[in-house]
């Protein structure tokens, strides 16, 4: 087999075949674990079952990392790192678009390059953010789950949660939690009767119409995992914001749950992975971060998680609810504004 006409493979060839392409020469689990075998990940908490199941044997066996996982809200692994910046202690985190704009804006994050991460080669396009200073690893989609046995029709439209019906059986995201963007966004499209790529501006709409759906609420969490429950057990027969790499692997489990894609649009989940600034053990960060955007990863995660792979190379994964729009909103426009909607948002449901 030959490589630019050499005879043999390239540099960037092999070490992309190997996952080692963060060091000068080839690495092998034995000189990892040599100079220190132990990183911590920040992720989020929905997150730890494949966390546990898939990632963390994985990199035990491919790079020889003993992984330390922290599973949290986006949020909370940004004020981690800010308060760590000057002594960081992780070398990785995996959190969503707008927190990691918070995070490059603030000198938190350290560039992802194809030389020392060459999977990213793979990536789709629009999967790579500023200049590598991130990437999107998978990306479930977003919707209502409901409660079947309660709801055998499901949710035609996001109206559903305003409906009387309704009334005492949802329960909604916080915009702690970047999922509360969501129903955020479907308040703002009701309310202004714009489309969602025009009524994620129309943010005084979006409020007046999260004031309607008060009565129709049970309460508002920042933890997904025990509103799931609620959900699953009955108390409760609507979960708002959603998505699909917590929802149907529930389902798949025999859990009485499903996600509905409402008829006016879904949301794609932006799940990204980024490299801490001078965290510890950069190299083996960087073949961490190398696996998890390889295909063998891609394959396993996308398919656990029923969430659309970021590697063209992968088929694996989510299938997208066919005929319903798919929207990303202006993260840059989150970003800016976010703590202000938390502070109103907070204050609104208060009263």
């Amino acid at each position: 087999m030959t490589r630019n006409g050499q005879g043999r493979l390239s540099r960037r060839a092999l070490l992309k075949s190997t996952g080692y392409a963060a060091f000068g020469t080839l690495a092998t689990p034995a000189i990892l674990r040599a100079q220190s075998n132990e990183i911590v990940i920040g992720c989020a908490g929905s997150h730890t079952a494949w966390m546990e199941e898939i990632v963390i044997p994985h990199m035990k066996e491919a790079i020889g990392a003993d992984i330390l996982f922290e599973g949290t809200k986006s949020s909370v692994n940004l004020e981690k790192m800010a308060s760590n910046k000057d002594a960081p202690y992780l070398s990785v985190v995996q959190m969503d678009d707008p927190v990691m704009i918070q995070a490059v804006e603030a000198d938190l994050l350290t560039p992802i390059t194809a030389d020392a991460v060459p999977n990213m080669t793979d990536l789709r396009p629009d999967a790579v953010h500023m200049d590598g200073m991130w990437c999107n690893y998978v990306q479930p989609w977003a919707g209502v789950a409901y409660n079947t046995e309660f709801r055998p029709d499901g949710v035609a439209s996001w109206t559903d949660l305003w409906a009387p019906e309704a009334s005492g059986q949802l329960i909604i995201p916080s915009l702690q939690n970047t999922e509360g963007m969501w129903t955020l966004f479907s308040a703002a499209m009701l309310g202004s009767g714009k489309p969602f790529s025009e009524a994620q501006y129309e943010i005084d709409a979006a409020f007046d119409k999260l004031e309607e759906l008060k009565p129709n609420l049970l309460s508002v969490y920042t933890t997904m995992s025990q509103a799931f429950n609620l959900l699953e057990q009955g108390e409760i027969t609507l979960l708002s914001g959603n998505f699909s790499s917590y929802a149907l692997p529930r389902k798949a489990t025999g859990v009485p749950v499903d996600l509905a894609a409402p008829k006016e649009g879904i949301f794609a989940m932006p799940s990204g992975i980024c490299l801490v600034k001078g965290g510890p053990n950069p190299e083996l960060a960087q073949a961490y971060v190398n696996e998890m955007l390889g295909a063998e990863m891609q394959s396993a995660i996308a398919e656990f998680s029923s969430s659309v792979p970021a590697n063209t190379t992968v088929t694996a994964g989510a299938i997208i609810p066919e005929g319903v729009p798919i929207y990303s909103p202006d993260w840059a426009f989150v970003s800016a504004n976010r703590r202000a909607w938390i502070e109103r948002f907070d204050k609104l449901m208060a009263v």
